[in-house]
């Protein structure tokens, strides 16, 4: 996988990817990114930075994986640097983005990572279907290239085909979960929370990070013999298991 990679991102209540990371080799097959103008979409929050034929990570969880009390204050700092921002009639600096950004990785992760809420992800039924909704349009809208589900968040590595829409891709995947997991565990009401984080990949390193990141998210969580990951290319358990950590079957 060679060639330049563009980049861009979304921040909101999801975790973030953490460039620290272990890298494992490229996965095999990857193919490089289709270019076109990068378009910024706004959902009445922070932008979504998009491109089409781009390569993502992404992160989206369950509605009850952080508290609210740390919601509400994340929120808050994170207003005040928008706010300073509008009062001076400007977009965001590449230095506010990038602070909002960092604002809340290690509460955020903390909290993912420690199995707060519910965690309905632990139930294999679930899992199941989510697992299905990924793999559906596989190839036909979009070529995954890593995917993990934890109990209460779900990680994705995803290069999108030419025309299709990073909003839609999300929202099938999430429509589709969360009416299953409602029905299979007799639930009504919000089931994934409304924002997601996405991370416009921008060259080799940062693939490379987010597929490890993907990969080795089970061990890092403490999980044995977490069934629901996979990379492209390779089995998910002799992944994990080189770094001596818990072992992960692919699917």
């Amino acid at each position: 996988m060679k060639g330049p990679w563009e980049v861009g991102a979304r921040i909101n209540d999801s975790a973030t990817l953490d460039s620290s990371a272990g890298v494992p080799p490229a996965v095999s097959g990857a193919s490089r990114p289709r270019f076109g103008e990068v378009t910024i979409r706004n959902r009445g929050r922070l932008p979504h930075w998009e491109k089409e034929g781009a390569t993502y990570f992404i992160t989206f969880r369950l509605a009850d994986s952080l508290p609210k009390s740390v919601l509400e204050r994340i929120e808050s700092e994170r207003q005040a640097i928008v706010n300073t921002a509008n009062q001076l009639h400007r977009a965001l600096s590449p230095d506010e983005r990038r602070k909002i950004q960092q604002l809340s990785t290690p509460v955020i992760e903390q909290f993912l990572d420690n199995n707060y809420g519910a965690c309905h992800l632990r139930n294999p039924v679930v899992a199941e279907e989510l697992a299905n909704a990924l793999r559906y349009f596989d190839q036909k809208r979009y070529r995954l290239f890593a995917w993990c589900i934890m109990p209460n968040h779900v990680h994705v590595v995803v290069n999108l085909l030419p025309v299709e829409a990073l909003a839609t891709m999300v929202h099938s995947w999430k429509s589709f979960s969360a009416k299953q997991a409602n029905r299979i565990l007799g639930l009504k009401g919000r089931f994934w929370q409304r924002e997601y984080y996405d991370h416009l990949i921008r060259g080799e390193g940062e693939f490379e990070r987010a597929v490890r990141y993907v990969a080795e998210n089970p061990v890092k969580a403490n999980l044995k013999d977490w069934k629901w990951v996979w990379v492209r290319g390779r089995d998910a358990r002799g992944t994990a298991a080189e770094n001596g950590g818990a072992t992960a079957k692919g699917a």
